[in-house]
């Protein structure tokens, strides 16, 4: 009897963990990649003050200095990429540990969150702080990354909501 792999039989349970976790770490760098694209060419169109008024957004350049809503602006630097790398960190580890387990839309959202989260992480350390360009007006002005790491949340939310789940036998 052969003990060569067939195109029927199915991979070991720890090489199919091992390759979710880096296609979900893959995407997720592509994600930061594209957000760190966009931010570059929004500090260089609209580095001279430029506004581009598009309806209901405006593309305008700003620098927030703290996380969320500019919340912790005033620390010095080294504090916000500290504190924003240790619950980067923390994030990956659990996203990663979980991802095998997880519905395919968690796993969607989990790649946008660790995309986003990496993309502003990455943007902030030079200690200008994170390019944010999308301003509404009435809503704190945020990026592509913020994008991801919202709709990440929602989505990852949604598909722990929705897989079914494991019944212990009776």
């Amino acid at each position: 009897m052969s003990t060569e792999p067939t195109s029927t039989t199915k991979a070991p349970a720890g090489r199919t963990s091992r390759r979710i976790r880096v296609l979900l770490v893959v995407v997720a760098a592509a994600l930061a990649a594209a957000d760190l694209i966009v931010k570059a060419v929004a500090e260089t169109v609209l580095s001279a003050g430029a506004t581009n008024d598009l309806g209901p957004i405006n593309i305008k350049l700003v620098y927030n200095r703290g996380v969320a809503f500019s919340m912790g602006a005033g620390l010095p630097a080294w504090a916000v990429i500290a504190g924003t790398g240790v619950i980067l960190a923390a994030l990956l580890w659990f996203l990663l540990a979980a991802a095998p387990g997880m519905s395919l839309l968690s796993r969607a959202g989990a790649a946008l969150l660790l995309g986003g989260a990496a993309g502003n992480f990455i943007d902030r350390l030079d200690g200008q702080g994170v390019v944010d360009y999308l301003h509404t007006g009435w809503f704190p002005t945020f990026n592509l990354a913020d994008v991801f790491v919202t709709t990440g949340v929602a989505v990852l939310v949604l598909g722990v909501v929705l897989s079914p789940r494991a019944r212990p036998e009776d």
